[in-house]
């Protein structure tokens, strides 16, 4: 049974689609259902529905407006209204599919296989990732683990030159010349590195300790394998030279 979440401004249409959804298919089970677009945005805060069932028309905040504004977003979206002409700007919006009102019952079927569909490819997906997570972290020789762009990447602390900030953002520099910026800051990025081998020498650079061929003391710069020139801040000097 899909547990669903519905959002319309007009509480008759919510009762309509709460009786057609319960009525036309045994597969869908309606556990809330809102007026108010903020209301159901704070609801979707701290709940993950199996599908969420959104009217376009509403004031203050339309369908459009409100799928922007969500900060979950793991679970696919149904557009739900009595015009026609919303139906690809739908599906541009990351909506999964649009019904028309009042709801063909052929319809709503088609739109229950296409959301078991998205979410069984995105159970599959999290299980695959959590498997993965598991076996890095019983790992005797552990993989440094990189969330990005939707994949994981198991990194060898030897591939990784240094890491440099760029405020709420970060880039990841590889001894390939692969180049992976990651939506974290710095002091993020760092603490998945381990210390045994990594060092934040300046505000904006995490190096590698064992890609480093020179030091140099007075204009306060490592050099390294790679000819990459890093600085060393004044006040990391000291704790660098007792690690070296």
């Amino acid at each position: 049974m899909l547990q669903a979440v519905l959002v319309d401004d007009e509480s008759k249409a919510l009762e309509s689609l709460t009786w057609e959804l319960n009525n036309l298919s045994n597969e869908v089970n309606v556990i809330a259902s809102f007026t108010d677009a903020h209301e159901a945005l704070g609801y979707l805060e701290d709940h993950t529905p199996d599908c969420l069932f959104l009217d376009i028309e509403m004031p203050l905040m339309d369908g459009f407006q409100f799928i922007k504004s969500l900060k979950n977003k793991n679970f696919p979206v149904v557009i739900t209204t009595a015009y026609n002409q919303y139906a690809l700007k739908a599906l541009k919006n990351e909506a999964i599919d649009y019904l028309l009102k009042p709801i063909d019952t052929d319809d709503l079927n088609d739109t229950i296989k296409k959301i078991k569909k998205f979410n069984n490819k995105n159970q599959t997906a999290e299980k695959l990732e959590q498997i993965l997570l598991n076996f890095n972290a019983r790992s005797l020789d552990k993989k440094i683990t990189i969330n990005t762009d939707g994949k994981l990447l198991f990194l060898e602390s030897d591939e990784i030159l240094y890491a440099e900030s760029d405020g709420n953002y970060s880039t990841i520099y590889l001894e390939d010349g692969q180049k992976i910026v990651l939506t974290k800051k710095l002091k993020e990025v760092n603490a998945l590195l381990p210390d045994t081998s990594f060092f934040r020498i300046h505000n904006s650079f995490v190096v590698n300790l064992g890609k480093i061929k020179e030091f140099l003391k007075t204009d306060g710069y490592v050099i390294l394998k790679s000819n990459h020139k890093i600085p060393v801040s004044r006040q990391k000097k000291s704790d660098f030279l007792d690690l070296l």
